[in-house]
């Protein structure tokens, strides 16, 4: 009987594992940039192109990235330097956009704001303080 309580654990991990992949989701679904790769991974999109090519019957994507990794330790500075401008001018673009959507977010949160007190300069708690002197008089 061992087995169904390994059954009911095995359950419970993958609603935690959904709930965890709808929040990815919705941060892509607002609009928010996605961040640059690093150097090595401009590497391994290249590599990955290669190895399939080299490689077209192997499907596993640890083999993959166990012969990128080698290959990535292996190679010199100078080899790595024009995966490394590519990441920096990709990380360059991100600021830019990144910059964008900050911008549009702060102008778009404080318009949410002036439309929630229109006209109002004083704070909640004034207001109730107001209300509470009235009824004091009125009794």
């Amino acid at each position: 009987m061992k087995g169904k309580a390994d059954t009911s654990k095995k359950g419970e991990g993958r609603l935690k594992a959904a709930g965890g992949a709808g929040k990815r989701k919705k941060a892509a679904a607002s609009g928010k940039p996605k961040r640059p790769p690093s150097a090595f991974f401009v590497f391994m999109s290249e590599f990955r192109q290669e190895y399939n090519a080299q490689h077209p019957d192997n499907k596993s994507v640890a083999a993959v990235s166990k012969a990128a990794g080698e290959k990535w330790r292996a190679m010199s500075e100078e080899e790595k330097q024009p995966y490394v401008d590519q990441a920096g001018q990709k990380k360059q673009d991100y600021e830019k956009t990144k910059a964008n959507f900050d911008k549009k977010e702060s102008t778009s949160s404080k318009k949410a704001k002036t439309h929630d007190d229109e006209g109002s300069d004083r704070s909640k708690s004034e207001v109730d303080d107001e209300d509470d002197e009235e009824n004091e008089e009125d009794e």
